[in-house]
């Protein structure tokens, strides 16, 4: 699942670099006003990706649970969410995947500061915001071990997406620590 909002000079490249693995790609298009859902389309008509578009912009949270949506309508085993800004490594994937395959978790988070270059790449107030906001996540949810709780990069099995009641997922920013309670 991709979700996208105004990314139409970076969402064929983000297309583009998804693994051949990968069954099916989804684009979540909430309400851009450039051309993000053509530029999607194009990038993926050879791929089959599916592009769904919000009439109206709801929030990166309310995009995510559609595309959630339409990949259990899908039959996914797995799904994972890689931002339509490109900011995620597609070769982190299979790290992700992998406890979700061996049947050891049923969500998994990225950790964007395992990357020796976040330090240099992530502006230092966006730095301190994430990890305040992460400690404040793990000592209110109880997941100690839960190090970026702000990381969208995440991969959810199908029998964790079916316990999740999806219309009470926060629709804007905030949903990934959402998903925590």
């Amino acid at each position: 699942v991709i979700p996208a909002f105004n990314e139409a000079a970076a969402i064929a490249r983000v297309i583009d670099q998804v693994p051949a693995y990968v069954d099916d790609v989804i684009v979540v298009d909430d309400a851009s006003t450039d051309a993000t859902t053509a530029t999607a389309a194009a990038a993926g008509a050879l791929r089959g990706v599916e592009v769904v578009t919000h009439d109206s912009n709801r929030g990166v949270g309310a995009a995510i649970v559609t595309g959630y949506r339409r990949a259990l309508a899908r039959a996914a085993d797995a799904v994972a969410v890689m931002a339509g800004d490109g900011q995620m490594d597609p070769s982190d994937l299979p790290a992700l995947l992998d406890p979700i395959a061996a049947g050891v978790a049923d969500y998994v988070k990225g950790n964007r500061f395992q990357h020796p270059d976040v330090w240099n790449a992530m502006p230092p107030a966006r730095i301190v915001g994430n990890l305040v906001l992460s400690a404040a996540t793990r000592l209110t949810s109880g997941y100690r071990h839960v190090f970026d709780s702000q990381c969208g990069y995440t991969v959810a099995s199908r029998a964790a997406l079916t316990a999740i009641e999806l219309d009470r997922v926060f629709p804007r920013y905030g949903y990934p620590n959402d998903l925590l309670s």
